[in-house]
Order: C-alpha cells, then sequence, then structure tokens
C-alpha cells in the first residue's frame, strides 16, 4: 500500500470520474488533496463524500489569470506541491470537415493549454525543493486518432509530446514527468453509449471489460510513488490491451 502522508497533491479535474478516482485514492493514502474543477457545486459534493483531506478550488484551467490565482491559494494553503495531476478534460466529437473552429479551440484549451499552464504553475516550487512529480492524463485516441475526435486526438497527443519535452528540461532537478493513457474507462460518459456501442467497444477489448477509474488511480499512485523514481518522460497505456 502506498503512503503519501505529508505529501501536497493537485488533481484537476477532480470532480468526478477519473479525476474523483484519483483525489480519493491519494486522500486514502494519506495525501492532502487539492480538487480543482470549473463547478464549485460539483468540488463541495465531493469533499463531503471523500474520506481524508481534500480541498475544493474552483477554476477554469485554460485561463492563465485564474490558473495563477488559483495555484498561488493552493500553494499557500498546502505550503507547496509534490505531485500534480493534469486530468481536466472535454469532448466535442464531430468529424472534422464539419468541425467548427469554435469546438477545435475549447478542447485544445481545455485538454492541452491547461497542462502547460498548470505544470508550469508547478514547476517553480518543485525545482526549489528538487522533487516532484507531474502525471498528465493523456488517452489511448492520442496514439491511435479517432473518426470523428480530431480535435481531442490532437490534444491528447500534443500532450504526450509536452510530456517528453517537459521531462527531459526538469530531470536534472529529480522532477519527473509522465502520462497514463486510459482505454474505455467507465465513467458517466461512457455509461450514456447505447448498448450496440458499448458491444461493439468490448469486442476491441482483449481483457473484455472497461477500466475503471480505480485502474488509472492506481498507476497514478505508482508514478507518484518512489519505486518510480526513475521512470520520466513515458506514457503508460492502461488499456486492457485495446491499442496493443
Amino acid at each position: 500500500m502506498f503512503d503519501f502522508r505529508d505529501s501536497k497533491v493537485v488533481v484537476t479535474g477532480g470532480s468526478r470520474g477519473i479525476g474523483e478516482a484519483v483525489v480519493a485514492a491519494f486522500a486514502k493514502a494519506g495525501a492532502r488533496v487539492a480538487a480543482v474543477a470549473r463547478t464549485q457545486e460539483r468540488l463541495d459534493e465531493l469533499v463531503a463524500r471523500t474520506e481524508g483531506e481534500v480541498m475544493a478550488y474552483a477554476c477554469d484551467v485554460s485561463d492563465e489569470a485564474a490558473v495563477a490565482e488559483t495555484f498561488g491559494k493552493i500553494n499557500e494553503d498546502l505550503g507547496g506541491v509534490d505531485v500534480l495531476v493534469n486530468n481536466a478534460g472535454i469532448t466535442r466529437d464531430t468529424l472534422v470537415m464539419s468541425m467548427k473552429a469554435e469546438a477545435w479551440d475549447d478542447v485544445i484549451a481545455t485538454n492541452l493549454r491547461s497542462v502547460f499552464l498548470c505544470s508550469k504553475a508547478v514547476l517553480r516550487p518543485m525545482l526549489r525543493q528538487r522533487n516532484g512529480r507531474i502525471i498528465n492524463v493523456t488517452s489511448i485516441i492520442g496514439l491511435t486518432g479517432n473518426a470523428g475526435q480530431g480535435n481531442y486526438a490532437a490534444s491528447k497527443a500534443g500532450i504526450i509530446g509536452f510530456t517528453k519535452s517537459l521531462a527531459r528540461e526538469v530531470a536534472s532537478r529529480s522532477i519527473t514527468v509522465n502520462a497514463i493513457a486510459p482505454g474505455m474507462i467507465d465513467t458517466d460518459m461512457t455509461r450514456e453509449l447505447g448498448e450496440d456501442a458499448k458491444t461493439a467497444i468490448l469486442a476491441q477489448i482483449p481483457m473484455g471489460r472497461l477500466g475503471s477509474g480505480e485502474d488509472i488511480a492506481g498507476t497514478a499512485l505508482w508514478l507518484a510513488s518512489g519505486s518510480a523514481a526513475y521512470v520520466t518522460g513515458e506514457t503508460i497505456r492502461v488499456d486492457g490491451g485495446m491499442a496493443t
């Protein structure tokens, strides 16, 4: 079992789905967790139902000024940041020929720009303490592409490239930067799919089931632990063999 007592962890997109599972896992392991999401009401509900020390911060993580202000508060409240999990993400699916520029910009801003802004916000404290973990949640779609998800695939592929580049920049200060690429995870979004769509998806997964938020959270815990201190610049697929 991982022990994160005395660790300060920030999770973006932390109010539901994969983010909620990551928040709960770190809190259960003893960390002080700052959950960041757009909606205060959802964050308050998260805090109420999660065991451990969880604090809520409403923020649009694609907004530079809002990120600077929010992470300033987090640093002040927690006394620093040891682990950042960049998980915030949205979809605006449609074929490229029908896609409006607004749908492209919204997805790139929330999914990719936020990773840059939030990572930058924690870098100076991590560099000073000569230690830190940045974990970026990408997707197997960033590796394989998918029809109707050109904007989403571009944002998630961009996260992979950013992860590799930042890992090289900060490795000498014992800061690791890695990515997790989930496959099809059982979340609110996938539960809205019809039975035919679910059957078709399951047929593509060698393990024969959807992943869980806990599957992703377990990988995040390992990457943040001392056991993964020599792992950096990696993208770890957690997809039941789907993209093999």
